[in-house]
Formats: C-alpha cells, structure tokens, sequence
C-alpha cells in the first residue's frame, strides 16, 4: 500500500471538497443577500403604492420563504444531490401540510383577499362571522373585533370572507328603527307633527335625510308610527335611546293616555 499516494488522493478530495463548501458559503452568502435586497425591493415598491402594511408583510413572507427554497435547492444541486427527487419531497410535504393546516391556510389566503378587497377596516363597525362590533386589528389568520359589551373576539378571517359582511360604518349616516305606540283616542297627525319637531332638537339627528315619522300599523292598542331619525353610525346607541326619551316627554307632555286595549262586552239576554 502506498501512503504516499494516499495522502495525496485525501488532500486532493480534501482540497476538491473544501472548495465546494466555501463556493456553496459563498453562494448561500450572496444568496440570502440577494433575497433580502429583492424582498426590500418589493417592499419598498408597495409602500410607495400606499400597499397596506398587513398585506407587505404577508407578500415578504412568501417571497422570502419561496426563494428561501429555491436557493436550498439550488445548493443542494451544486453538491451533486439529485434534486429531482428532493422537489418532488418537498412537493409531498407542501399537500401533507396543506391538507393538515388547510384551515389555517384558508384563513391566511381570506386574509390576503380581506387586505386587497378591503371590505372594511380598523375602526369600522360590522358585523362578520357572527360576531357584531369595532374592528380592532385584521391580522394573518384572524380579525379582531370588539364587541359592544367590550369583550374581544378573534374571528376567524375564512369564517367572515365565506359569509355576508355588514359594515355600518361604510355610508355617511344609517337609520335608527323605534316604534310609537298611540292610544285609539289620539290624533296620530298631531302626534307626528310634534315627534318631527322633537327629533330635529335631537343631538347628532342629522338634518338631511330629516327623520322619518309616518304611520306604521295598527293593534288593539291604537295606531303604531314608526319613529326614524337618521345619525352616524358612532351616534347610533346616543340617538337611539335619547329618541326613545323624547317619545315618552313628547307624548307626556301632550297629555296622551296610555294605550290600552278596549273590549265590548254585549250580553245576548
């Protein structure tokens, strides 16, 4: 056995290897360079397009994990590694994690469109999967949205992009529905008449649309106006209860009676 040429056959694999490892270094150095100045790119890009910073963060995400791969890949490759077989791995394990995490996946693509779409925002008030309140952050798998009584919900995004949304806070004003109930003995013209003057002097009553104050229906009770003064939506619940004062005080100091319902008994004998 030669030693000798041995030796010689190590350090020449040696040397052979060494110079792979540095050039795969290198290549793994400049790579991730070059992601991080293409991710900065693009990022840089969409902020000058005003690009929602949610949506910034998912879209670097799957860039820099995409190209992540693709430069593992690509070493791999240099070092002689059939890579035909490891994407095809890869691919395998991308549908096994898929079908494993589709809910959270579902929720992350919902939110990708929630953020494109924009349906509504933070600050709005909705009503979504469910859930009715103050939209407080829209994250990448769910929304949070504080509710009326101030309890936080985390809804999740897939739940309120399959379902219909209702965002009040969307057009200039909204309706307030309240129901007036008459007695059989007074007159409703009048009873309108002073309900609209009343309403006007109403805080945060928008003047245009003016509320709405028309005869609705009737019961056994007497006739029933329907009372609709019109208000942002952040005044809802103020002019919705102060409207409700004013029925009673308007009524009151008109001196209405209390509806009551009247019955006829008629003896046959």
């Amino acid at each position: 056995m030669d030693v000798s040429k041995t030796m010689q056959t190590i350090i020449d694999v040696g040397i052979v290897i060494g110079f792979k490892v540095v050039g795969a270094l290198v290549f793994w150095l400049v790579g991730r360079w070059l992601i991080s100045f293409a991710v900065h790119l693009v990022s840089s890009a969409m902020e000058k397009q005003k690009v929602d910073p949610t949506l910034l963060r998912y879209i670097g995400t799957i860039i820099s994990v995409t190209l992540n791969i693709i430069l593992v890949v690509a070493i791999l490759g240099y070092f002689g590694v059939e890579t035909t077989s490891f994407a095809a791995i890869v691919a395998a394990a991308g549908v096994a994690i898929g079908m494993a995490w589709s809910g959270l996946l579902s929720n992350f693509a919902a939110g990708a469109f929630i953020m494109v779409l924009r349906p509504f925002k933070v600050g709005d008030f909705i009503t979504a999967g469910g859930v009715t309140g103050t939209v407080k952050e829209v994250g990448l798998f769910v929304t949070a949205v504080n509710t009326l009584d101030n309890v936080m919900n985390l809804v999740g995004n897939n739940k309120i992009f399959s379902d219909t949304i209702q965002n009040f806070s969307h057009n200039p004003f909204r309706r307030v529905d309240l129901k007036a109930q008459l007695a059989h003995s007074v007159d409703h013209n009048e009873a309108i008449k002073l309900l609209k003057e009343r309403l006007g002097k109403i805080a945060n009553v928008i003047a245009n649309p003016p509320p709405d104050v028309e005869l609705l229906e009737f019961n056994l009770n007497g006739p029933v106006l329907a009372v609709r003064p019109y208000c942002h939506t952040d005044h809802y619940w103020q002019v919705y209860f102060d409207t409700n004062r004013t029925i009673r005080e308007t009524f009151g100091a008109a001196g209405y009676p209390v509806p009551e319902q009247h019955f006829v008994i008629r003896n046959p004998s």
